[in-house]
């Protein structure tokens, strides 16, 4: 069952997934032992069936199996419109044998989400670490896969230390993170994450840099007194103001000093940058196990600071 809980595209290639769906004894094995197989999905047909590539094999989701919530209206279309030309997670219910002498998989990915949240209500605690995989981006947040299309959200102001204006700021469609549990309603069936945590405090940040180096960073707000950079996700810097710089613009900073007792950088505003086309990947400081307790701040700072209790 560890690979319940896995995002879709995590099994694809997986020797186990590619031995199950290459024969039909093996799709046979795997309907009788329930596991989780995943598939290519192909097309979707007027009755909003997904079509779906498993080896040699195609077989189809019925609309009502596509996804948790489909059949009572609680979750929309989109969400079966959207999975074409992307790996989904499924079962095999049956195998249909049509009278041009082929076998059709007939396939529910709403028993293997089903799976995936038996999984993680088990075996999650607030504080434990997961692979998540952005499926789409708000204004407000980041919704990620935790396992088998079973969605989350990352709220905006979770994401980072360093505020941002929209969460693609920092992620990709598609992309692969790390997230932390917060929280666990199985009434309503939500996981709640948080992403800031794993991008490590201000300490283990600031380690990564010394005064006198010259580094980019973005302007993520501009005050009277100067310009707020941020140097990572979780770390920025007041430089003094000047002019002809503005909010979100790519800059290079020099630093003049680090100050732990007061958690902050001081920096100098060096030249303009040209703006990246995707975020930068991160720099994580933990990827696995549980986090019963995070704390930004050093320890001899009187500063208030984020702090994130999950025990």
């Amino acid at each position: 069952m560890k690979t319940v809980c896995l995002p879709e595209g995590s099994l694809l290639d997986s020797v186990e997934n590619t031995a199950a769906c290459a024969t039909l004894e093996g799709l046979r094995r795997a309907q009788k032992a329930r596991q989780i197989l995943e598939g290519m999905a192909v097309s979707c047909g007027p009755e909003r069936d997904l079509i779906v590539r498993l080896g040699p094999f195609l077989g189809v989701i019925p609309r009502e199996e596509t996804a948790l919530g489909i059949s009572d209206g609680s979750t929309r279309e989109i969400a079966i419109l959207s999975r074409v030309g992307k790996p989904v997670s499924c079962v095999v219910t049956g195998l249909e044998e049509r009278s041009d002498g082929t076998v059709r998989p007939i396939l529910s990915r709403c028993q293997a989400q089903t799976m995936a949240l038996e999984y993680l209500f088990s075996s999650l605690r607030p504080g434990r670490i997961l692979p998540a995989t952005v499926t789409h981006l708000e204004p407000f947040g980041a919704f990620v896969d935790i396992g088998c299309g079973v969605p989350s959200m990352i709220g905006i102001e979770n994401i980072s230390i360093s505020r941002i204006p929209h969460p693609d700021r920092r992620f990709q469609v598609g992309q692969r993170i790390f997230a932390v549990v917060t929280g666990l309603d199985r009434k309503k069936s939500r996981v709640t994450l948080s992403h800031k945590e794993l991008l490590g405090t201000w300490e283990e940040n600031a380690a990564l840099f010394t005064a006198g180096m010259t580094v980019p960073g973005h302007i993520r707000s501009v005050k009277d007194y100067g310009f707020f950079v941020e140097l990572l996700p979780n770390l920025s810097g007041l430089a003094e103001p000047r002019a002809g710089y503005h909010e979100g613009e790519r800059v290079s900073v020099y630093i003049k000093s680090i100050l732990p007792r007061q958690m902050k950088l001081k920096l100098l505003l060096i030249d303009h940058l040209e703006p990246l086309d995707a975020p930068e990947p991160f720099t994580y400081f933990l990827t696995e196990g549980r986090l019963p307790r995070w704390r930004y701040a050093p320890k001899d700072c009187q500063r208030p600071a984020a702090e994130t209790i999950l025990e």
